[in-house]
């Protein structure tokens, strides 16, 4: 036989391409257009409908950027359309090529109801059509620029609306009543499939011109001049091919519908709103049509914001919520960033989210959905379970730039030896619209075959394409059974993960953290927004604490709702886009003014309590809510404090240079203001590395590939200039300042010495760097040389710490040489350990170097700050403060120690008396990390308490208030069965717990003997 395949093919594509898909509507009918621009802000329903709408047309350009346009459409139903479909189409200047990421529509009924959105790739809104009746419905039009711009990462004044430049975006392109022609449809679809499996097939394969030669019948049926008339015959071609089973060792794939819908990301949280309206409405639609649909989806706040300004949309997700149809999964406030939140922040995101489901649904998610997530803490498979959560799902490790995770299906064990069942779909998208690509590939790049036989694909246009179409519904059906293809289903997340757990009990285990070998700089763009999230979290910790002790001590009412709606608004901004650092202006100014808020709110809040708390007196009170002792003070209580030091800090000069002495540690600082030598006392111990230096500012060149905010690339280190000129160097109160000017911007640094002692609070350095920060893609570092001789160190991570390589041993080791840091990171070798802790940082790197001295030795750099250009042109451009303290002579217990000292500073109050701890811990290594009331408001006390050091402890928790109930519960404060609690009486309880674990323990106060 001839070989004329490729022809066949070449007529194959030009075909479809052309002539069915313009047969789908047809015949049409034109619709009246009215239009009204909302001046400003988007308004609700009922203001639009009652303004005056100004005669439109196609070809109209419309939508200044962020701009709202409502626009009323009218027609009449043509007499001769009886019995058949109809719909009507609404291009409001889309480019389908890509199907997000500009404007969208909400179409409604004249009664302000949601129909569905209208999308790049899904136009039409279903119309009831009774011939010769009107028909009306309005469409609410956001011109939202498309900030990616292609993706060329070019910088932009779009993405805010002070500087995004006049004028309309878009032009109304299409707007008609059409008939629905399903057969075409459907023969495209069956196109579609048919002629995606032949080109993926090998051309040896006799299924792939078994498909070739039904195609190529198709076509010869298939009259172009009546495609309407010839498309049912041109089905009947393929249906024999189309009919074949699969193999009976086919890949399965369940399919679960999908809307991947960043909470802020390039646009503000108030378009997010409408997003999540049009895409929700648009799968309610789908929904009706289809009862074997399922749609999974994550983010409790979605939900939230549903039921504040759509409560028609929320009404009938409830229900199908109720028919197993609208799946919530996630069971989180929103997808966070899993690195950088605080332990007591993510522990809040389970226990806030969950709440809702439970409460709203009666629905306590089991499968963990972060799809986008910028990598994953290892302490996460712990929370995970201590929320009741029993899988995690995740997409984004296939986007590492060098190692390809071994698996797809497999345990992960978290720092405490938990481990959680994990599937990474090998369809390497959370945006898949079901081709035959898609599950082709997934099946070819699966990881487990012979083991395994099952992987998920999430379905769906996110991000403002409104989710699963109806053309993804098609396809699912199309290959439930159809020879070369996997099997698919369309199935909820859980019963994919019963079914895969199921067949793969002995998967493989992943240790330790899921590092994205990608998108290391959102570690420190954004700064202040890193520090708002910081400062918040432990301002909410202080206000717990103290709150809840003066509500027990029968002085205050528990601030429950104030409370709750703050953690509200901090874990909507730990949004992997929000907290990353890696959103338009727009979203970073309003995190930034909402941190401003909460903490001028949980600063009166924290005083009122306090005050309360304190009796009447000419002295000062200082209340310590560290779960640590300082000055005298008792962790988590209040008392007249009694520094450890002498109050003597000697500054000399010396030479060039100048020499800071409080007795424990001696620092030099030379002419260039860089710290020279920093000598431990305890020891005589020399810490900075021969020829060395600490606190060197580093400037370097950071221009990434892709991905400005997102990423630094390896090739920024190969470019640096130390900032080392000086302007002035004065003698202040306890050290020295250095002030410096480099490029546009300037520079002040205090470096001070603690008045003394030889605890964690009298042997440090503290440095505080202000930065005036002007300049344009570049990387500041603070760099320190340290005469450790170490191979591996530790960084801080939530309810934990995280050791990792110092060498570059292997490609995995190399990929980390920027990585995450929370309050401290700490190398040490035998005998010998140095902490450095920040009070705002994120982003690290630590690494080995060589000198005069024959060791190697460890260099640790803290990351400031970011100048990326995309999707901020202007990110972190002016002043920045950030505080930090180098530890000499620190173990794993001293870093602790002085991380929370540096981001829980001791406040003063005026007064006198003493505050007598809620609770007092007998081991250091038992760490309280939040005092809190009970969720339920029963005003019962909860605690949450971990091993920090990585080892067993064993010790007693005394309450300073009787109790008459000690229960162990889980993250939402359920009883669980004991597995630390050991013993309990009315006055306290022991536990013996396991490296890094948390213990949630729930405490019902009773009445103190004679009262």
């Amino acid at each position: 036989m001839h070989d004329d395949r490729v022809v066949t093919e070449d007529r194959i594509a030009r075909t479809v391409r052309d002539r069915p898909a313009s047969a789908v509507h047809g015949p049409t009918e034109p619709l009246r257009v009215g239009a009204w621009e909302v001046p400003g802000e988007p308004v609700a329903f009922a203001e639009a409908i009652a303004r005056d709408f100004v005669p439109a047309r196609v070809g109209d350009r419309w939508g200044e950027p962020w701009g709202t346009t409502w626009f009323r459409f009218d027609a009449t139903v043509p007499a001769c359309w009886d019995g058949q479909r109809v719909e009507a189409v609404v291009d409001l200047g889309f480019d389908a090529r890509v199907p997000g990421f500009q404007a969208e529509g909400l179409a409604v009924t004249p009664a302000g109801v949601p129909i569905k959105g209208v999308q790049p790739r899904s136009p039409h809104v279903s119309v009831d059509a009774l011939p010769g009746r009107p028909v009306t419905f309005l469409v609410e039009a956001a011109a939202n620029p498309d900030i990616s711009g292609g993706w060329t990462f070019t910088p932009t004044g779009m993405g805010d609306r002070a500087t995004a430049p006049p004028g309309p975006l878009y032009t109304l392109r299409r707007a008609e009543l059409a008939v629905w022609n399903q057969t075409v449809w459907e023969l495209l679809q069956d196109v579609a499939v048919a002629d995606g499996l032949m080109r993926q097939l090998d051309v040896r394969e006799p299924r792939r011109h078994d498909l070739l030669r039904a195609l190529e019948r198709m076509l010869d049926r298939l009259d172009p001049d009546d495609v309407v008339g010839t498309a049912q015959d041109a089905r009947a071609e393929l249906a024999v091919a189309l009919g074949r089973p699969a193999h009976p060792s086919a890949h399965r794939i369940v399919a679960v519908g999908h809307a991947h819908i960043d909470s802020a990301w390039l646009w503000p949280v108030r378009e997010t709103i409408r997003k999540v309206a049009r895409t929700f409405s648009g799968v309610l639609r789908l929904m009706e049509a289809d009862p074997g649909f399922v749609f999974a989806c994550s983010q409790a706040q979605h939900y939230r914001w549903m039921k504040a300004h759509y409560p028609s949309i929320y009404a009938e997700l409830g229900k199908r919520v109720e028919a197993g149809q609208f799946v919530p999964v996630g069971g989180m406030w929103v997808e966070p960033d899993t690195n950088m939140p605080g332990g007591e922040a993510m522990a809040r995101q389970f226990i806030t989210g969950k709440r809702l489901f439970i409460e709203e649904f009666g629905v306590d998610p089991d499968v963990v959905w972060l799809p986008d997530s910028f990598g994953f803490s290892a302490a996460l498979p712990q929370l995970v379970a201590l929320a009741g959560s029993r899988w995690l799902f995740t997409q984004k490790l296939s986007w590492n730039q060098v190692d390809r995770m071994p698996h797809h299906t497999f345990w992960w064990e978290g720092i405490d030896g938990t481990r959680i069942f994990t599937h990474f779909p090998p369809v390497d998208t959370y945006n898949s619209e079901l081709s035959i690509a898609e599950l082709v590939h997934a099946s070819r790049n699966y990881a487990e075959h012979g083991r395994g036989s099952m992987s998920l694909v999430p379905v769906g246009w996110g991000d403002g394409g409104g989710g699963p179409t109806r053309e993804m519904l098609a396809a699912a059906a199309r290959t439930a059974d159809l020879e070369g293809s996997p099997k698919v289903t369309l199935a909820s997340p859980t019963r994919f993960f019963e079914a895969a757990q199921a067949e793969y009990p002995d998967a493989p285990v992943w240790r330790g953290e899921m590092y994205l070998q990608m998108h290391r700089g959102t570690y420190t763009s954004q700064a202040r927004t890193k520090q708002g999230n910081r400062r918040s979290e432990h301002l909410l910790r202080e206000a717990e604490l103290w709150c809840a002790t003066a509500a027990v001590a029968g002085r205050v009412e528990y601030p429950y709702d104030v409370l709750e709606r703050i953690w509200k608004v901090v874990l909507l901004n730990q949004f992997h886009d929000i907290l990353a650092g890696s959103s338009i202006a727009w979203v970073h100014r309003e995190a930034e003014q909402a941190y401003e808020r909460i903490e001028t709110e949980l600063a009166s809040i924290i005083e009122s309590a306090q005050s309360a708390l304190t009796r009447p007196g000419d002295g000062e009170l200082t209340f310590n809510a560290s779960p640590y002792p300082r000055d005298g003070v008792a962790a988590l209580g209040a008392g007249q404090a009694t520094p450890a030091g002498d109050g003597a800090v000697v500054v000399r000069a010396d030479g060039d240079g100048y020499v800071l002495d409080n007795g424990t540690i001696r620092a030099r600082v030379d002419v260039r203001g860089l710290v020279t030598s920093i000598v431990d006392g305890s020891c005589g111990r020399e810490i900075v590395r021969c020829g060395g230096s600490a606190n060197r500012l580093q400037l370097h060149r950071d221009s990434p590939n892709r991905f400005d905010a997102w990423d630094v690339d390896e090739h920024y280190l190969r470019t640096v200039v130390d900032v080392v000129g000086v302007d002035r160097i004065r003698v202040i109160d306890r050290g020295v300042s250095i002030s410096r000017s480099f490029g546009d911007s300037t520079v002040c640094q205090c470096i001070t010495l603690p008045t003394g002692g030889h605890d964690v609070a009298g042997r440090c350095v503290e440095f505080e760097t202000a930065v005036d920060w002007h300049e344009s893609e570049k990387f500041l570092k603070a760099c320190f040389e340290l005469d450790v001789h170490a191979d591996r160190y530790a960084s801080e991570t939530q309810f934990g710490h995280v050791f990792r390589p110092t060498h570059r041993n292997t490609s995995w080791d190399a990929a980390k040489f920027e990585t995450c840091v929370h309050r401290w990171v700490h190398v040490g070798e035998a005998g010998y350990g140095v902490a450095l802790v920040n009070d705002s940082s994120y982003g690290q790197d630590v690494s080995r170097t060589t000198g005069a001295e024959p060791s190697t030795t460890t260099r640790v750099r803290l990351s400031l700050l970011r100048a990326p250009r995309f999707p901020d042109p202007m990110t972190d451009q002016g002043r920045h403060t950030f505080r930090y303290t180098l530890v000499p002579g620190a173990d794993i217990a001293d870093a602790v120690e002085a991380g929370y000292a540096a981001n829980l500073p001791l406040r003063g109050v005026a007064g006198s008396g003493e505050v007598e701890p809620i609770v007092r811990v007998d081991n250091p290594g038992i760490v309280v990390e939040s005092v809190k009331l009970a969720e339920d408001r029963s005003g019962d006390v909860v605690l949450r308490i971990y091993e920090a050091y990585g080892g067993r402890a064993a010790g007693r928790v005394e309450c300073t208030v009787p109790i008459v109930r000690v229960m162990q519960t889980d993250l939402l404060e359920r009883e669980v069965p004991v597995t630390g609690l050991v013993a309990s009486d009315r006055r306290g309880f022991e536990v013996a717990l396991r490296p890094f674990q948390i213990l949630t323990v729930r405490l019902s106060p009773g009445r103190a003997p004679g009262r």
